[in-house]
């Protein structure tokens, strides 16, 4: 287990953690501010990248990916150094996947042929809704037109492109979900990004619940039904579902989270990026400090060499192989003494139809993965 990484892959997270205004629903580290000194940012990074690179010397690098945040408010000059410091800092594979999160406004859109240059190969475009008046609501400051004359861009200027839709919004039915899920499709996606709306706390939308301001969301079996909508369109247009949240064609799926998923390794740089890293056979997590401006204050005076690496027991792996591979269509390895411990959960999950095993394999079903977060609930619980 301590060497999952091996199999699972090696990558690299840069978080940009600036927006041009905050999504009422968005629980992610974003803030808007007025100016941003990309020069500065781009050193940062690069400084970033020498010391984890120090740390994870003869590694083959398998992803890239330009998280935030709104990376593609990012300086096509900024990207360039950082993927220029990347190549001098570790062997990169043959297939190596560059992803960079994009919205899609027209001047962010525009910026597309320089990241290419750069080097990036893949573009996640953050759509969201294909309605005016559902985007407004969401906090999108793009419209439905512009949304899909980026993604038209993008698959112009990049070989792979995949753009995320939210479903189970306020006021929407399942036939309205239908019909724009269809027309999504009608574009020939290579991936598709599917999420249910979350009321997340400390988010807008989690304040207004909290009031009762936040009129029509979905009852639970409607959103049960989008699910189910969700699921069997995709699959009959060849995009099936390889990770509860994420459909794909075959060869098309994100390798950079495929690392996430599968206990693979990843350096995690800018504010409040995770990473984990397998050092002298153990597995380490490292999280960064979420204000950008002591982040980057931290890596300017080099204060941030010192924070410490936190060392994960034989349990919490587990635990975290479980956690996120589970999400996973393919299902996981677990080690034979940890499903032996563990087979009366097993067993009971197996006679309700949710899981299925084969060895040391678990796979979550069809009928499972909407009760996801159960399932994972009562095979962890003590």
């Amino acid at each position: 287990m301590p060497e999952a990484w091996r199999d699972g892959g090696f990558g690299l997270y840069v978080h940009w953690p600036f927006c041009q205004a905050k999504c009422p629903y968005c629980d992610f580290n974003s803030h808007v501010v007025a100016s941003i000194d990309q020069a500065r940012w781009a050193s940062a990074f690069e400084k970033e990248i020498d010391r984890l690179a120090a740390l994870t010397p003869d590694r083959v690098l398998n992803s890239v990916f330009f998280g935030g945040g709104t990376p593609s408010l990012m300086d096509v000059k900024t990207v360039e150094r950082i993927l220029n410091r990347v190549r001098k800092s570790w062997r990169l594979a043959n297939d190596i996947e560059i992803t960079l999160e994009a919205n899609p406004t027209s001047i962010e859109a525009g910026r597309f042929a320089g990241y290419h240059a750069a080097g990036v190969n893949r573009v996640s475009v953050g759509v969201q809704a294909l309605n005016d008046p559902d985007l407004k609501a969401l906090g999108r400051l793009h419209s439905a037109k512009e949304a899909l004359s980026a993604v038209e861009l993008a698959r112009s200027t990049f070989d792979r492109v995949s753009f995320d839709l939210i479903y189970a919004r306020q006021n929407q039915t399942a036939e309205q979900w239908q019909s724009e899920l269809s027309r999504a499709l009608s574009f020939n996606p290579d991936h598709l990004s599917l999420y249910q709306l979350t009321i997340e706390d400390g988010t807008a939308f989690g304040d207004r619940f909290k009031r009762g301001l936040l009129k029509g969301l979905p009852s639970e079996d409607l959103g049960a039904d989008m699910w189910d909508i969700t699921q069997e369109t995709c699959e009959k247009a060849g995009l099936p579902a390889y990770e509860v949240s994420n459909h794909a064609k075959k060869g098309q799926e994100s390798r950079h989270n495929l690392i996430y998923w599968r206990s693979g390794d990843w350096a995690g740089i800018g504010p409040g990026a995770h990473g984990r890293l397998t050092l002298d056979g153990l597995r380490h997590e490292t999280v960064c400090v979420k204000s950008p401006g002591i982040w980057i204050e931290q890596v300017e005076t080099g204060t941030i060499d010192k924070a410490p690496l936190s060392a994960l027991s034989a349990t919490e792996v587990i635990e975290e192989r479980v956690l996120m591979g589970l999400r996973m269509s393919e299902g996981i390895e677990l080690p034979e003494g940890w499903i032996v411990d563990n087979a009366f959960k097993i067993n009971h999950l197996k006679e309700l139809g949710h899981l299925s095993s084969q060895g040391s394999r678990l796979t979550v079903t069809p009928s499972g993965r909407p009760v996801l977060n159960a399932i994972i609930s009562h095979l962890l619980g003590s």
